[in-house]
Formats: C-alpha cells, sequence, structure tokens
C-alpha cells in the first residue's frame, strides 16, 4: 500500500484503475475531465489494460458504456452536470438492462445561470432512475466508494449500475491524503467480473433490453429492479464489513458524527460535511448537544437506519444542497419520509451551498438557535435559504446597477 497525495478526480481515477476495469467510453466536461485524462495516460503507458473512447455525447458514452456492461466486461465513465443530464434518458435504459458500471459524476450546478460550482440537482435528477448512488465526503472515501460500488453492482441479486458522486471543485481538485491499496489486495475484495447472464454464444441465446407489450410485464420488469435495490442496502452492510477487514477503512450507508449524546441533529452530504463536522465540534464547545448524521447512501435510501438515529431527538435540521422548485430540499422531504408513522422530532428544512456557496459559522448558529425553538415550536416544514443580508444587499446594489440607478442612491 502507497500514500498520496491526490486529488477528488484522480482518486477516482486509481479506483477505477484498481478494479482493473475493460472499458472506458468517455467524454470530457468541467470539472469530471481529469478523471478522463488519467485514465487516459495509464491506458497509453499500458499500466491500465483497457480500451478508451471518447465519444461524441454523453448520451453516446452510456449507450456505450450499458452495452459493454451487457457482454460482460467490467465498465466505468464519469460525467458532471448538464453532462449527466443529456445522458438521462440512457441513466433509466442501462438501469432497465440490469448492467452494473459504474459512473463518477463530479457534481455542479446546472444552467441557467451556468456556473462551475457545485451543488447536488444534477446527481438528484438521477435518484429514480434505477441506478445506486454513493456521496463521497473525502477524496479516500472517493476512491473506495468505487471499489464498493463495483463489488455492490455486481453482485448477482443487484446488477444494477451505480453512481459515485463528489463535489466539484471543493473535492474534485483539493489534494487530499490517500492510501493506495496494492492491486492483488483489490483482487481479493473485488474479484474479477465473470457474470452468468452474460455469456453471449451462438448455443447460449440470450436478449436484453426488450420490448414489453401490456403493463403486467411491464411492472413485473420495474417491481424486480425496487427488489434488487432492497437486496443491495441488505448487502451493503456485509460488502462494507470485507472492505473494513480488508482496507482497515469502514463505511456504513450513514455516518454519525457526535450523536451518541446529541439532543440535536444537522443532516448533510458529500464534502460539506467536513464543515458541517467542524461547526459541531465548535457549538459543542460551547454547550450545544448537537451531532450530524451524513448520508452516504442516498439510493437505496436507507429509511430505517435513519428512523433509528433521528428519533428521539429533540429537533432535526435537514441541509440541502439543492432545490426542488416549488417544493424546497430534496433530502429534507426523504429523511422526513424515512420518519412517516412514528413520533418525528420537529423537523427544519435548509437549503444552501448552492452554485457552491460557502457554509459560515452564523449560518450553523442560525440554525442551532432555530433548533432550539423548534423543540417547543414545533416543526417547519418550508425551506429556509441560507443567505446573509450581506449577500442579500450586494446583490440588491447589483441589480440597481444593471438597471441603470446610482448604486449610491438607495433605489
Amino acid at each position: 500500500m502507497s500514500r498520496d497525495l491526490l486529488t477528488g478526480n484522480a482518486a477516482a481515477a486509481w479506483g477505477a484503475r484498481l478494479a482493473e476495469v475493460d472499458y472506458i467510453p468517455a467524454y470530457p466536461i468541467t470539472p469530471q475531465t481529469e478523471i478522463i485524462e488519467s485514465l487516459a495516460q495509464w491506458v497509453n503507458s499500458e499500466n491500465l489494460k483497457a480500451r478508451l473512447v471518447t465519444m461524441d455525447s454523453e448520451h453516446s458514452m452510456l449507450t456505450a458504456a450499458g452495452a459493454a456492461a451487457a457482454t460482460g466486461a467490467r465498465v466505468f465513465t464519469a460525467t458532471s452536470s448538464q453532462g449527466l443530464l443529456y445522458a438521462i434518458e440512457m441513466l433509466y435504459t442501462v438501469a432497465g438492462w440490469r448492467v452494473p458500471l459504474v459512473l463518477v459524476n463530479v457534481s455542479r450546478a446546472l444552467a441557467a445561470p451556468i456556473t462551475l460550482e457545485p451543488d447536488h440537482n444534477d446527481v438528484l435528477a438521477a435518484r429514480d432512475s434505477g441506478w445506486l448512488q454513493f456521496h463521497a465526503e473525502t477524496c479516500q472515501e472517493v476512491l473506495d466508494s468505487v471499489l464498493m460500488a463495483y463489488r455492490l453492482a455486481e453482485h448477482s441479486d443487484v446488477l444494477l449500475p451505480a453512481i459515485v458522486n463528489l463535489d466539484g471543485f471543493y473535492l474534485s481538485f483539493t489534494r487530499e491524503p490517500v492510501e493506495i491499496p496494492e492491486v492483488e489486495a483489490v483482487r481479493e475484495f473485488l474479484p474479477a467480473y465473470r457474470p452468468e447472464h452474460a455469456r453471449f454464444s451462438a448455443s447460449h441465446a440470450m436478449a436484453q433490453g426488450v420490448a414489453v407489450l401490456g403493463s403486467s410485464a411491464y411492472a413485473f420488469f420495474k417491481y424486480q429492479m425496487q427488489r434488487a435495490a432492497e437486496a443491495a442496502l441488505d448487502l451493503h452492510d456485509h460488502v462494507a464489513s470485507e472492505f473494513c477487514a480488508q482496507f482497515g477503512r469502514c463505511y456504513g450507508a450513514v455516518e454519525a458524527y457526535r450523536l451518541d449524546d446529541a439532543d440535536f441533529v444537522i443532516v448533510m452530504v458529500n464534502s460539506f460535511s467536513t464543515v458541517g463536522k467542524a461547526a459541531v465540534d465548535r457549538l459543542r464547545i460551547a454547550g450545544n448537544k448537537i451531532g450530524l448524521l451524513r448520508l452516504r447512501l442516498v439510493r437505496p435510501f436507507p429509511q430505517q437506519e435513519i428512523a433509528w438515529l433521528l428519533n428521539g431527538r429533540r429537533a432535526v435540521a435537514v441541509i440541502d444542497q439543492n432545490v426542488s422548485i416549488g417544493k424546497g430540499g430534496i433530502l429534507f422531504c426523504e429523511v422526513a419520509s424515512a420518519l412517516a408513522g412514528s413520533s418525528p422530532p420537529p423537523l427544519l428544512s435548509y437549503v444552501g451551498g448552492l452554485g457552491g456557496r460557502r457554509f459560515h459559522d452564523e449560518d450553523f448558529d442560525l440554525i442551532m438557535q432555530a433548533l432550539r425553538a423548534a423543540e417547543h415550536e414545533g416543526a417547519r416544514p418550508e425551506p429556509h435559504l441560507l443567505y446573509s443580508a450581506a449577500e442579500y444587499e450586494k446583490m440588491r446594489e447589483l441589480l440597481r446597477v444593471a438597471h441603470g440607478s446610482d448604486p449610491k442612491a438607495g433605489t
């Protein structure tokens, strides 16, 4: 095992290299391109014995990925933001083919307006497609999640493709110490993929991606996908336990940070959870019993574990780095559904980090005050945008300038 400073993108590329993938259909898009560049260099230098093909679009890229995976090849690809949306038709199709592969999505906010910085509307747009979803906080977790995603997706009880998500810029280009395991150790955890269903030959006729006539057959296949996702949730702990035994790093479907005695809880995902943990530590020093629940597996959704960890708390705040226009935070609704049927704690909804907006101490101070108030006043399901008065005034000034008014005139 070696240890090196890697960006999140490089860690994703190392995950694919250690998985000894066979085929990499690719299309560049910021901030994902470094992943494909690294893999292309390794293929060219024969450090990775794989076929890398640059396609004409993300739609073609996913089509090629699914077709190759259907033959039994181990397939890897990556995209971001508008690229994931361009491929979304094929996300549903490939999942319906029941072919396992791994796609790394480097989250970037969606246009319009256009930006290069991250939030999670891109990856959460794919949450209903049938793909498993792993959400990584650190560069180390990116590498490890790629390996775990292959192991889970390729299991005969699952056979669904998987997305590993990391935040663009904040993690994709951040260098952190990453332990790179030896390929021999990875082979023990992740053997070569040899599926029985993909033995295409004249004497072994089969079909994938067939058309069905009648709703009964369609409903049957869709519910089989649902059962496969349920199986993935059941199998995750077993896969994570084996990964922990092999490499010494342990991951649950969720991560409980300082929750043992916590009266109040913040729920977050991905790399900004690190900022949330620092805020929890700071608020603890000030005498607040607060903890953080990080969602790592978003599909399938570990609702029983979430309910077990959140029930009995005095109040819970869900911070969404996304917004479902006309409704609010997507994960707030999912967490609320996990608590349905019980006597849930008061739930608060916050939307923050849109377009890569940084979280500040005052954001978490505001949330802490609201959590204490909610203990007595009850839930507040309407979304509250984390946005400071100074930011708002700056936008008003820009609008005045854009409209041709004197920014100092107060009009």
